[in-house]
């Protein structure tokens, strides 16, 4: 078995009124692919930082109170560029404003569970959303804490 390089990644699963925001991918390899907005972590970066940067890069909204949900391993030994992407999902609170499709996001909005259910989404997208807006209680309450698995 070979190991293949490890690049770390991040995404933010941001709620606002029962809805999540999603962004479609506009580039090979997840193109067409609904997922939280993220990519990959740049040199000197904190995780954190990299969150708020790609969150701005590919909504133009800002977030605060960042908290890690969990981390993901995205195998690609079979893709066109073999590596694997080690991802943490960050939850964050929304602070305001619209959400407007930037860098390699084709578009960007807030989705309810029900709307999801028929969209293509990226591996786990779904998973986290429902853990986020699956009952009545606050988001943060439902990840306090660091849950990483």
């Amino acid at each position: 078995m070979t190991t293949l390089p490890e690049i770390p990644a991040v995404s933010v699963a941001l709620v606002r009124g029962g809805r999540v925001l999603l962004v479609e991918r506009g580039r090979a390899p997840s193109q067409g692919l609904y997922a939280f907005p993220g990519g990959k972590v740049e040199p000197g970066e904190t995780l954190e930082e990299a969150a708020r940067r790609e969150l701005a890069e590919e909504t133009t909204l800002h977030a605060r109170v960042y908290r890690r949900v969990r981390t993901i391993l995205i195998e690609g030994a079979h893709t066109s560029h073999p590596v694997d992407y080690r991802l943490t999902v960050f939850a964050a609170d929304y602070i305001g404003g619209e959400a407007v499709a930037g860098d390699d996001a084709a578009s960007a909005a807030f989705y309810s569970l029900e709307q999801m259910r028929g969209m293509p989404l990226a591996d786990s997208v779904f998973e986290v959303a429902e853990e986020l807006l699956g009952d009545d209680r606050p988001a943060r309450d439902k990840l306090s804490g660091e849950k990483i698995s």
